[in-house]
């Protein structure tokens, strides 16, 4: 006996065809569109579903199977004063679809009003008559995927082991010269063996990936002949992003472009290495009211996305982008769940990355960590264990929340960004003009895991300092190697005359803007420059918290000061390898031996916030130290003249115990080491090394082995650690 089901929102396979739901409580009438497999506008084909009931509309469509070409149609009140838009005349994206296929144009028929050649027009003017099913991208029914399921080879990574690697598909191996040609750029490319050894040889454990869901760049972008590289413009958040497979699985189909991106995460998991999504539920491609008609505005405006309760209705924007999803709506918030729970369950992938969380916790009362989405993911079974992690902010009111979000997220912490690059860089800059900067408490702080912005909670001190995400860099500002070299933002090939990207970068270009040639006078301040690298990338992997590196910093990329790369896909944006450049050689086994220590010393990696207590061993789990090898005091924190400090952690009855110094100052420093009553400390780094094989050099002249209390001088601008023997 056949029983009925619920309907699943989509376009689903089923016994002789396939079964459709469509969410659109406000339109009169749904047509579901069928092409072949040209994609011709003229081979459409429409079925009328029916509805709404409940808000849905339905239907059982015989004779269709996999592979097969689609798109919407709703009709409905053309009532833009009043937030509906209903224009049958706009083939609509399925927000549901699991493959797309075809570009988007940006044409005067995309648009819902109407609108000239320049796409200026009244929004709340008439519906435009043109039909766009030639401008839009098609849904394409998925069924069976091949391939292995990576979902049953999960890493499962302990957060006290995790290291992020933020990077973007395309720009990973788009300049690899060991990846083969047509694998470079695509979902294949980065699960090349090559790729996955460099990786594993770096030492990172989690591969976080720019956005993959299926987007579209800005109309304003496209006029300028640039594209959204970033990806953050979503036009599906099921559908993975086709431009990013080879060109035999575009070939070949949507299941193929899936098969390939699973492909990816499976070898991945194979070679030990996690797969999180930078993902972005807060905002779509389709813009604000002035945008393109391409899916959720054609299906239902007014439940979608957020508004001002004003008439004429006006977004609600609290994420800069010209729109904003509503999750004041159970739709969205179901949306949003039913995607993650996909990219899972069928994907397999570890964990996501949530661009601007904080809206996707705001209610009819603003920003809760107890919303329905946070709950809602939390305690999903699809993603119990999987690695949650928030961009604690937006741009709308009351939008800074860092520390705010509840187990089991973490967050990213811009305050341990901005003490990092205040310390080394931003202080020094002020202090060659004789001008104060800050003073260590606030670095100090960050070291230690961040207790003051994530440990509160009920009861305290739960969440621990893995909640931290720490990092220097990431897509959205300087690189690494920027930071050091430049002091002003230089993104005028984005074509918005040099005023996007932040203008506060904390940066520090050592006296000279931009890079400096081999015949420069200048060329003394390059060997700073590089120290300057090692400092920032040591604070980042030594710190307590989970570390996170953008792809290319190990090596030295650079984006020629353009802080703000999101529409440049080419070789400003894109990783490029080290062929015959020593000091990137060098940078990169530095980068890899720090992870080396970071991995090999419980110290480095706490799972819970310290306390300053004593261990089992007897000796405190944190202690800090002044330059003259006495404890800190309360008034010590607050010397402003102070920048030179010693920290102390030490691991549990395993009595690990690492000593890390740093000197802030223009100017070398003598330091009284501190004095554990232990072993004496042997000297595994040292930021003025350019290679780790100098500790090889500095054991020779029996430099490496110093007792407790001893006096060393560390020189300008640089940190060192120490373990015990």
């Amino acid at each position: 006996m056949n029983r009925p089901t619920p309907p699943r929102l989509g376009v689903h396979l089923a016994g002789d065809g396939v079964d459709v739901a469509v969410l659109a409580p406000h339109a009169t009438r749904l047509d579901l569109c069928l092409f072949d497999d040209t994609g011709s506008p003229q081979s459409e084909r429409r079925v009328r579903l029916d509805g709404p009931r409940y808000g849905l509309f339905t239907a059982h469509v015989p004779g269709v199977g996999a592979g097969q070409r689609y798109g919407l149609r709703a009709d409905g009140p053309w009532d833009p004063v009043h937030g509906q838009r209903y224009n049958p005349a706009k083939l609509l994206v399925d927000p549901y679809a699991r493959g797309l296929v075809g570009t988007l144009g940006y044409g005067p028929a995309t648009y819902g009003h109407t609108v000239d050649a320049q796409l200026r027009g009244d929004v709340f003017g008439p519906a435009d008559p043109r039909d766009s099913a030639g401008q839009v991208p098609h849904g394409v029914v998925v069924g069976a995927v091949p391939g292995p399921d990576p979902a049953t080879n999960r890493p499962w990574t302990s957060w006290s082991r995790t290291v992020v690697y933020e990077a973007h598909v395309v720009g990973l191996t788009r300049l690899a010269p060991f990846v083969p040609p047509e694998l470079r750029g695509t979902y294949a490319g980065l699960a090349h063996p090559r790729v996955i050894e460099h990786l594993l040889r770096l030492g990172v454990t989690a591969v976080e990936l720019l956005p993959i869901h299926a987007n579209a760049s800005e109309p304003q972008l496209a006029a300028r002949g640039l594209a959204n590289y970033w990806g953050y413009s979503t036009l599906g958040f099921f559908a993975p992003h086709a431009a990013y497979a080879t060109a035999a699985a575009r070939d070949a189909g949507a299941a193929y472009v899936l098969a390939e991106v699973r492909t990816m995460v499976h070898a991945l998991h194979d070679a030990g290495l996690e797969v999180l999504l930078d993902v972005v539920y807060n905002h779509t491609a389709e813009g604000g009211p002035g945008g393109q008609h391409l899916s959720w505005r054609g299906l239902d405006n007014a439940l979608y996305y957020a508004d001002d309760g004003n008439v004429p209705a006006t977004y609600a924007d609290v994420t800069g982008t010209g729109n904003t999803l509503d999750f004041r709506r159970a739709e969205v918030v179901r949306l949003t769940l039913d995607s993650l729970r996909y990219w899972a369950d069928t994907v397999g992938v570890d964990g996501f990355r949530f661009d601007l969380a904080v809206t996707l916790g705001r209610g009819v009362d603003g920003f809760s960590p107890d919303h329905p989405t946070l709950v809602g993911a939390a305690t999903d079974p699809s993603l119990h264990g999987l690695k949650l992690i928030a961009e604690p902010w937006d741009v709308g009111p009351g939008g800074w929340r860092t520390g705010e979000f509840g187990l089991p997220f973490a967050e990213w912490n811009d305050r341990f960004r901005d003490s990092a690059r205040s310390f080394w860089l931003a202080d020094p800059a002020r202090a060659a003009h004789g001008l104060p900067g800050h003073r260590v408490r606030e670095l100090a702080t960050r070291l230690a895991g961040s207790v003051d912005l994530f440990g509160a909670g009920n009861p305290p001190l739960v969440r621990g300092p893995e909640a931290s995400v720490n990092y220097v860099t990431a897509h959205d500002g300087f690189t690494l190697a920027d930071l050091v070299a430049y002091d002003h933002k230089h993104n005028q090939a984005n074509g918005e005359h040099n005023r996007d990207g932040a203008t506060e970068n904390k940066s520090w270009n050592h006296g000279v803007e931009g890079p400096v040639p081999a015949d420069s006078p200048a060329v003394d301040i390059v060997p700073l420059r590089r120290r300057s690298i090692r400092n920032l990338f040591a604070t980042l992997v030594l710190s307590a918290g989970t570390p996170m590196i953008v792809a290319g910093d190990e090596m030295g990329r650079t984006q020629q000061g353009n802080n703000n790369a999101y529409c440049q896909d080419n070789e400003v944006s894109w990783v490029s390898w080290p062929r015959g450049s020593a000091w990137r050689a060098d940078l990169l086994a530095t980068a890899t031996y720090l992870l080396q220590l970071r991995r090999d010393h419980p110290a480095l990696r706490t799972e819970r916030f310290y306390t300053g207590a004593p261990l089992a061993s007897g000796l405190p789990d944190l202690a800090w130290y002044d330059p003259t090898g006495a404890v800190f005091d309360h008034a010590r924190w607050h010397d402003p003249a102070l920048r030179t400090f010693q920290m102390v952690r030490t691991a549990g009855s395993a009595r690990d115990i690492v000593l890390v110094v740093l000197n802030g100052a223009l100017h070398p420093e003598d330091v009284v080491l501190a004095d554990t009553d232990g072993d004496p400390w042997l000297l595994v780094w040292d930021s003025v090394w350019e290679h780790p094989d100098e500790q090889r050099e500095a054991a020779i002249g029996g430099a490496l082995h110093v007792a407790g209390g001893a006096k060393v001088t560390l020189e300008a601008l640089s940190m060192r650690v120490y373990v015990t023997r």
